[in-house]
């Protein structure tokens, strides 16, 4: 029987689950910190409630697919916002909420791409300019928590709308341009220009180079220059890129990615979107990117060992004090050699040896296991 993982479907242990519990704990203290609510939804939907209006866009074309013992259409959720058409539902607005769980697509797995893999994504319905700058000002957070360095990008969708419709693109080829322009920080310019040819629409990558003071003259600038004032308020700053498109159609305005120099990938990605008729903005992290993206000893966590020397009461009874404290604490009553063992694989920072000849002087011995050091220490200190 096979027991390894299906391709672009991976197991998390260890070290590497305690960092992305980490790295949850901070994207949920920063979401609630901004007035957003927890939300949970089911991994698995009627295929025409995922689908919804959306069909043409690629992510939708990736999804998996299903079916029920009674012959129901099913899919697994590749996103969370078509979700909200039923959180929505009796509640009043504007509505915040957040969820964190796993996403999935049927696409090729390459680089830092998987089929099944954690999104953390924040909407607001009923939002403004304010709410769009708000919720870069909680990526902006997240990020300076986690002390990972990158740049927010945005761009508007009506401009580029306004730029495809001066320089003359038919409505119906408006969309596959879009998604070709997107593509311009993926592929060589000249792959890109040939795409856009087909269009003839290969103008766009030299109005794209131009400088952004060039872009004043359209009359959906505003809109980005407005958002930009909004997040120096917030206390951050964002770079505009005029060929940032985001591929989902849905969006209507802003647009935003957030792009690190360690990945070429997009970290974090949303834009402004017609919910039900009312303006609404979201955004989503990658959990996965993020964590590739944690400094190795940033989450660190100090772990203690109790090691019983004969002494097993008050050697629980020391461990459940410590515990109590917050502190991450193992127990054993193994042979030292075995525990000391035990202790560098779970990379356990100090060993208290709890023994019948330190306790008559109300002490205990503390290791230290990255120097070796030993030293006596009071349990009046201790506790």
């Amino acid at each position: 029987m096979k027991t390894e993982t299906v391709k672009g479907f991976k197991d998390f242990t260890g070290e590497e689950a305690e960092k992305r519990e980490f790295i949850r704990k901070i994207l949920v203290e920063s979401f609630e910190s901004y007035g957003f609510e927890p939300s949970e939804t089911p991994i698995i939907e009627f295929k025409e409630f995922v689908q919804g209006e959306n069909v043409r866009d690629e992510a939708v074309s990736d999804i998996f697919r299903l079916e029920d013992r009674g012959g129901r259409e099913l899919a697994l959720r590749y996103e969370f916002t078509f979700q909200l058409k039923r959180l929505m539902e009796g509640k009043k607005i504007p509505y915040k909420r957040y969820t964190i769980g796993p996403v999935f697509r049927d696409e090729p797995v390459t680089g830092n791409r998987f089929r099944q893999f954690t999104q953390c994504d924040i909407d607001t319905i009923s939002s403004d300019v304010n709410s769009e700058a708000e919720v870069l000002a909680v990526v902006n957070r997240v990020l300076e928590k986690l002390e990972i360095e990158s740049v927010i990008f945005i761009n508007n969708r009506k401009l580029l709308n306004e730029i495809l419709e001066k320089e003359k693109i038919k409505l119906e080829d408006r969309d596959k341009v879009i998604c070709e322009i997107d593509k311009m920080d993926k592929l060589e310019e000249k792959e890109v220009y040939n795409n856009l040819k087909k269009y003839g629409a290969q103008n766009l990558i030299k109005i794209f180079n131009q400088p952004e003071k060039s872009f004043e003259k359209y009359e959906s600038y505003s809109e980005i220059k407005n958002l930009k004032n909004y997040c120096k308020i917030y206390g951050f700053k964002i770079k505009f890129n005029p060929a940032l498109a985001r591929g989902l159609s849905y969006y209507n305005g802003s647009v935003f990615e957030i792009k690190t120099k360690e990945m070429k990938e997009t970290i974090c990605g949303g834009g402004s979107y017609m919910f039900n008729e009312v303006q609404s903005t979201g955004l989503s992290f990658g959990l996965d990117r993020l964590s590739m993206l944690l400094k190795e000893d940033f989450a660190k966590i100090e772990r203690i060992m109790v090691l019983s020397i004969n002494q097993e009461k008050e050697a629980i009874k020391l461990a459940e004090k410590l515990r109590s404290k917050g502190l991450n604490c193992y127990y054993s009553n193994a042979k030292i050699s075995k525990a000391l063992d035990y202790a560098n694989s779970k990379k356990i920072s100090k060993v208290i040896f709890v023994g019948e000849k330190e306790l008559k002087e109300n002490k205990v011995k503390v290791k230290n296991m990255e120097s070796g050091e030993e030293q006596l220490v009071s349990m009046d200190e201790i506790n």
